[in-house]
């Protein structure tokens, strides 16, 4: 935390601007020296004084390499602590983006001595320096690596302290209560003091509830991060490669009139609605005595197994039944029957698979992916039965593993503490309990996270963020 860290914060590459960020108390003095605001300096003065790097303010000039040669024309915005991302002194270079030119200016002041920083560095030091809590720290990466509108706006909305200030409400009640256990440990004959009992239950289950609401919105927003998963599934050479197509608008699987042509699954991501989907086209299944089709098909079978939707392929004059649905797509899956090829389809509707009654539940979509009939709507439909039942505009919740994984203890804990407090359990195992879901709760903000946690959260980052 003493030194001062440098790096290049933009990716790399050619383009209008490159940004090299410096932070740590040699930010200032680094950037003097490497710095002027004017092309040629006068030689009593190697740049810029520290004391004319006003705070907050744009200073136009350049980065000079010793013997006073210019490398670039920049701008230089100095930022004194704590009013900055790191709550250090912090130093942004703008300067022409180019792997050259930004090298060179990092060399630069790496020369005046800053080290490089390592990845995610500048935001750990936020969060050491208290600045933002670990949610927050995460939330960067989330923006960052949002892969749809509603998870940039779930990643922005933490970003600003939502999660962090719900959890440290339930932290707060929850330290109330084993302030209360631990007067009434130590002073066991104190007949005037607070104890909790069977009472206070019910303040107890409005944590717990509220810790199940932020596990339930954590599996109802997972698909944020990875995707919803569709698997596109059905008979060879019923279209399932040229439905992927038409959902992608663009040709990513190859369509030949030969059954068979698909045989390793490929996935593609798709936005649709502000929602991001992997769409994974399988290979054909049916009967056959072919090793590698046999291996194809078993591959299929395993990511409809994985998959959050299934559209079911059919077309028509093939007949829907009950026993081939049923091998195909796993019970309680959720499906669409697509049926395909609806331009060769006779007039009404006697030639159509449609589902029996036991499977009306089942949306069916009429498409001709031939002529890109039917798309929208079969695109309307899979947005509606994916996310119909998700309330994800209340949501304080970014989908994190390791933020259920501590709800999940909290939960553990408190529970715990109810059945002691019915079965009159000594007060320092429920001292004990109380204390454990305190900790997990903490785990989620930082109070209580491991160096081994924030290791890994932080090592995920790029360097320069």
């Amino acid at each position: 935390m003493n030194d001062t860290i440098a790096a290049i914060a933009t990716p790399y590459g050619s383009g209008g601007i490159g940004v090299i960020r410096i932070s740590g108390p040699l930010a200032l003095d680094i950037a003097a020296q490497v710095f002027s605001r004017t092309k040629t300096p006068e030689p009593s003065k190697s740049g810029s004084s520290t004391e004319s790097l006003t705070s907050h303010t744009v200073f136009h000039g350049y980065i000079l390499d010793d013997p006073a040669e210019v490398i670039d024309e920049v701008l230089v915005i100095p930022m004194k602590g704590p009013r900055s991302y790191t709550a250090e002194d912090v130093v942004e270079i703008q300067a022409h983006s180019g792997t050259l030119v930004l090298r060179t200016i990092l060399d630069r002041i790496l020369d005046k001595g800053a080290r490089l920083a390592e990845p995610g560095e500048f935001t750990k030091r936020a969060f050491l320096n208290q600045r933002i809590d670990l949610t927050q720290a995460e939330a960067v990466a989330d923006i960052i690596n949002a892969r749809s509108g509603r998870a940039l706006k779930f990643a922005a909305s933490q970003n600003l302290g939502t999660l962090k200030n719900e959890i440290f409400e339930l932290r707060e009640t929850l330290i109330a209560f084993l302030a209360i256990l631990e007067v009434s440990i130590d002073f066991p004959d104190d007949e005037d003091s607070a104890s909790i009992s069977e009472k206070d239950i019910p303040a107890l289950d409005q944590v717990i509830d509220q810790c199940r609401e932020f596990i339930r919105q954590h599996d109802d927003a997972c698909f944020l991060k990875e995707g919803i998963r569709i698997a596109i599934c059905g008979k060879p050479n019923v279209g399932k490669s040229s439905l992927m197509n038409r959902l992608l608008t663009r040709e990513k699987s190859i369509v030949t009139p030969l059954p068979g042509t698909t045989r390793d699954p490929i996935e593609e991501g798709l936005n649709m609605d502000g929602i991001p989907f992997v769409i994974i086209d399988t290979a054909g299944i049916h009967d056959t005595a072919d090793l590698v089709e046999i291996i194809g098909i078993e591959k299929a079978r395993d990511h409809i197994e994985t998959a959050d939707l299934v559209l079911f392929m059919k077309e028509p004059g093939s007949p829907f039944t009950a026993r081939e649905f049923q091998k195909t797509v796993p019970e309680g899956k959720k499906a669409i029957l697509v049926i395909n090829k609806m331009d060769l389809a006779e007039e009404g509707e006697k030639d159509l698979p449609l589902p029996p009654p036991e499977y009306s539940h089942i949306p069916v979509a009429k498409i001709s992916a031939l002529l890109n009939q039917g798309i929208r709507e079969l695109k309307q439909k899979i947005v509606n039965l994916c996310i119909q039942d998700l309330d994800t505009e209340g949501s304080a919740v970014i989908p994190n593993l390791r933020h259920k994984k501590a709800l999940e203890e909290t939960v553990a804990g408190l529970e715990s503490v109810k059945l002691g407090l019915k079965t009159g359990q000594e007060e320092e195992t429920l001292a004990i309990d109380i204390k454990n879901s305190i900790d997990a709760l903490g785990k989620i903000t930082g109070e209580t996270a491991s160096l081994d946690i924030l290791d890994t959260i932080f090592n995920n980052f790029c360097i320069g963020k």
